[in-house]
Order: C-alpha cells, then sequence, then structure tokens
C-alpha cells in the first residue's frame, strides 16, 4: 500500500512527539505524526484537561497545528502511536493504537479538502509492527466540505 519508509519515519515522529504527551488523568500517551505534500512533518501529543471533555487527541493537535500554518490542503498521510505510560511517564505497549473517531472525521477534513484518501500508519508505542490503512477504510461514507459543496 505505501512506501515502508514513509510509515516508519511518521512512526518515529509520532513515538518522539508522544514523549511530551499531558496524560495526567488516563495515563495514555499518544502521538501523532502528520506528513504534508512537500515532505515536511507537523508533530502533536494529546493534552489532557481535569475538565475531560476539553482535552484534545494527538492528531486533533497536529492538525490544528497545520490548519494554523494554513497547510490543511497539503496533507498527505500520518503516523499514530499510542501506550499506557510507565511510572516513568514513557508510553509503553506494542499493540497499534488507530484514531478515535473523533480523530477520523477531523483527519477526513483534510482528507476531502486535499484530495487525498490519506494514509494513515498506526502503532504501538514499541515495537516495530505498524498497521497502514487508508482513512476511507476506516471511515467510509464519510461526511464531509464535499457534502456542503466545499472541497
Amino acid at each position: 500500500m505505501t512506501d515502508g519508509n514513509e510509515a516508519a519515519r511518521l512512526i518515529a515522529l509520532a513515538r518522539a512527539a508522544a514523549a511530551n504527551a499531558h496524560a495526567p488523568y488516563s495515563r495514555f500517551a499518544v502521538g501523532a505524526a502528520v506528513l504534508l505534500t512537500d515532505g515536511s512533518v507537523v508533530t502533536g501529543a494529546n493534552v489532557e484537561n481535569a475538565s475531560y471533555g476539553l482535552s484534545l487527541c494527538a492528531e486533533t493537535v497536529a492538525i490544528a497545528t497545520v490548519s494554523a500554518q494554513g497547510r490543511l490542503r497539503e496533507v498527505a498521510a500520518v503516523g499514530v502511536i499510542g501506550g499506557m505510560m510507565d511510572a516513568d511517564g514513557r508510553a509503553t505497549g506494542h499493540d497499534p493504537v488507530r484514531p478515535c473517531g473523533r480523530c477520523r472525521q477531523v483527519l477526513n477534513e483534510a482528507a476531502q479538502l486535499s484530495g487525498n484518501d490519506l494514509r494513515v500508519h498506526c502503532a504501538g508505542a514499541e515495537g516495530e509492527r505498524i498497521a497502514s490503512y487508508r482513512l476511507s477504510d476506516l471511515l467510509p461514507d464519510a461526511f464531509g466540505p464535499a457534502d456542503l459543496g466545499i472541497a
């Protein structure tokens, strides 16, 4: 489906981003790395809040940063990792973590605006196993800008 180097690069950058997760409540750190069409990458980590509903997922943080840079139409792929934090605050675990439903919808906004069926690479906080998907497989029949005549 995709170049293995792309997936490995994005997963490595997502793992580095997860080290900055603020997850004192769930103790579940998530990192995301968003690849833009020019090869640059924007990362994000989850940010929890004592008012749980105000927490932000890593993918949302990264996509919001991309949007703030005016580059939402340039998103090509994303890497996502996650895992429970150990006593030292380091994410652990080998099972691939996939974007939650809200994040799939946020990624879909960028996908429809860019005209790309985003590649989504998922991994655990540790290990070499990477599961790669197309966003359309993770969020079939998605609602987005095209439904509003915008894309």
